[in-house]
């Protein structure tokens, strides 16, 4: 599993690094194929920005755990804590699932390809995250966690704009592997 080093680095350049490592989450896992940053400092649309206790977050917790919140009252999002020169989160908007693909479908209602995990709330719901995994640690845990992209593996990664926010929307933090089918919104051409 990464350590928690991987995660001591400002949160664009985290986002980056993940794109192609593997999400393990119980006996789930996909390689994540879309995600984006969210700063502490100058981001409007983080939770820094406007929540307290988001602060209060990064203050008590170390690198590398989750940090799980709901959304609209519809959606749990699975982000994880990266602390560096500038701390943040990096939110995980889409996985290419690998095992548990089953228990994914399940409960996404038999859904497949990119409506199964294409996206942070089908992601979340597909690997059954709630409220109760917000600040586990993913750096300690034998079942979750992330393994890092192999260095032989090449992947072309697009950066774009942050979608689902109305704010800094157009900070270039999205990102996603080219051509990927369970990427949840095409990349702006």
């Amino acid at each position: 599993m990464i350590s928690r080093d991987f995660f001591t680095r400002d949160p664009v350049v985290c986002a980056r690094a993940l794109l192609g490592a593997e999400l393990v989450w119980g006996t789930c896992s996909g390689t994540i194929v879309e995600c984006e940053a969210y700063s502490s400092v100058g981001d409007p649309a983080s939770h820094t920005f406007t929540r307290p206790s988001a602060r209060e977050f990064i203050a008590r917790h170390p690198a590398g755990v989750a940090y799980v919140y709901f959304n609209y009252g519809m959606h749990w999002m699975l982000n994880v804590l990266v602390k560096g020169e500038v701390d943040g989160f990096v939110l995980l908007r889409a996985i290419e699932p690998h095992r548990g693909i089953a228990a994914m479908q399940r409960r996404r209602g038999g859904r497949s390809g990119r409506e199964l995990t294409g996206g942070p709330g089908r992601l979340s719901a597909a690997l059954g995250v709630t409220g109760k995994d917000h600040g586990k640690d993913f750096c300690s845990s034998k079942t979750r966690g992330f393994i890092e992209r192999s260095a032989e593996r090449d992947i072309d990664i697009i950066a774009d704009g942050r979608i689902g926010i109305s704010r800094a929307k157009d900070f270039p933090w999205r990102f996603s592997i080219a051509g990927n089918p369970f990427v949840s919104v095409a990349p702006k051409k």
